[in-house]
């Protein structure tokens, strides 16, 4: 039960996410903590990377440079030099174009993805460390899981898409660290991303999606610049009568918000293995473990896909006719893992060509999804397939891709591979090597050189 806002004295929310984001510091963090933000780091360069040349990311830069854009920031597999704010905009969305980026239950959202290229942006503009990136961005992607359970799960059930509305304070707490602004300051930088908070998930099968993360980066570092030159806010807008939550949201749980300061939410990070929704993984590998026994596509009369009712606003486009909207259709995604197909291809399977295609309509027609009311949590990302066969057996498999893995060497070596698939298919198996040394020893490093690695 979340719990009602009190609003004579309501508990002092922001100012104590604001406290913690400026207390983030690399040298005191675990090993893990440092390795999994590492990883993240990783796991969202090779993906931007990758998406780096999609039209969406051609239309932001055509629109930077309309807007007279220049400056000493770097794009990810681009030549052009923009300001600090273009530069989170246009590798925030580069970073989410493909939904290949990692996500977090905690922020029911993609925290890197809002975050980073924030911090890749101001860092470089003032040549920061590369510890100093790693407390940042720890600082944003906590404050990212935080803010997202203060407001769960009414906040994303009503239709935002929490990548934005939460990433944007996220992004801010990232920047307010890396300025090493006072508390005062950085509690209005929290406030002032708050009034920006933004986002839709009705958008979600069209270039806004990723144009959200850009969003969240942009507006992130615009309000940490703005709090460090002594812009007014409230200090207390995430929990204020007509704040954030009690705005944006039916549900305030300030407890959840503030529980166990000593937990790390990057420990918890779920990274992609196949280029589509979240919301569709746990179906994908479902059928996974189906063909794995034997199941082939010829014996497949009917496949139902039991998920959450929440999918239902998330990924279920019954009939996609285009690959962004194909990642966001349980039935497109159970229908080609059905049919083998490179759920983690970015070339062929995610197209127009294979939307439309008979054989692929075909096994998407035989699927049906089911939403599943309680007892099922509301945005549990549990799914459950049950094939018909034609010989008239019943099968059935179940996975849950919210649990995050525990075997962190095998998640390195995927995470690795992933990596070096996605960057070498740009930039070259050399500079695809060099990138990845520098990432894995990134306290060594600086900004500068890191961004002119993943630059064109």
């Amino acid at each position: 039960m979340s719990a009602v806002m009190n609003l004579q004295t309501p508990t002092a929310v922001t100012a104590t996410l604001a406290e913690w984001a400026l207390a983030r510091d690399t040298a005191r963090m675990p090993a893990d903590v440092r390795e999994a933000a590492r990883r993240c780091v990783l796991d969202w360069v090779g993906v931007a990377l990758a998406g780096a040349n999609d039209p969406l990311i051609g239309i932001l830069i055509g629109a930077a440079q309309d807007e007279g854009g220049n400056g000493a920031c770097s794009l990810v597999g681009h030549g052009e030099k923009v300001s600090p704010m273009q530069a989170a905009m246009i590798n925030g969305a580069a970073g989410h174009v493909l939904d290949y980026d990692d996500v977090n239950t905690g922020m029911t959202g993609h925290p890197t993805a809002a975050v980073l290229p924030a911090v890749l942006a101001l860092a470089e503009s003032r040549n920061a460390s590369g510890a100093e990136i790693i407390a940042a961005f720890v600082a944003g992607y906590e404050t990212a899981a935080r803010v997202g359970q203060l407001v769960a799960p009414g906040h994303y059930a009503r239709g935002y898409h929490n990548t934005c509305s939460v990433g944007v304070v996220a992004a801010a707490a990232a920047c307010a660290r890396l300025l090493r602004l006072d508390l005062d300051a950085a509690s209005r930088a929290l406030g002032i991303a708050a009034t920006q908070a933004s986002g839709l998930k009705s958008q979600f099968g069209t270039q806004c999606k990723p144009f959200h993360a850009g969003v969240a980066g942009q507006n992130g570092i615009r309000a940490a610049l703005l709090a460090a030159r002594g812009m007014e806010s409230r200090t207390d807008m995430l929990e204020r009568r007509g704040g954030f939550a009690a705005t944006l949201s039916p549900d305030f749980n300030p407890d959840a918000a503030l529980a166990n300061p000593d937990r790390y939410f990057v420990r918890e990070n779920l990274f992609k293995y196949h280029a589509a929704c979240y919301g569709t993984h746990s179906a994908i590998e479902s059928i996974r473990k189906l063909r794995a026994d034997g199941l082939t596509p010829a014996a497949v009369r009917r496949a139902t896909v039991h998920v959450a009712h929440s999918a239902d606003a998330m990924c279920n486009i019954q009939q996609p006719k285009t690959g962004l909207e194909a990642k966001f259709s349980l039935r497109f995604m159970a229908a080609a893992s059905l049919l083998g197909l490179d759920t983690a291809g970015l070339d062929t399977t995610y197209s127009e060509a294979t939307c439309a295609d008979p054989t692929l309509v075909a096994m998407r027609d035989k699927v049906v999804v089911e939403l599943v009311p309680s007892p099922w949590p509301q945005h549990t990302l549990k799914a459950e397939v049950s094939v018909e066969t034609t010989d008239g057996k019943k099968l059935h498999a179940a996975y849950d891709a919210s649990v995050p893995e525990t075997d962190l060497p095998a998640q390195g070596g995927k995470v690795t591979t992933k990596f070096s698939k996605l960057a070498g298919d740009v930039i070259g198996t050399a500079r695809t090597d060099k990138l990845r040394m520098l990432i894995g020893q990134l306290e060594a490093t600086d900004a500068k050189s890191l961004m002119a690695a993943c630059a064109g």
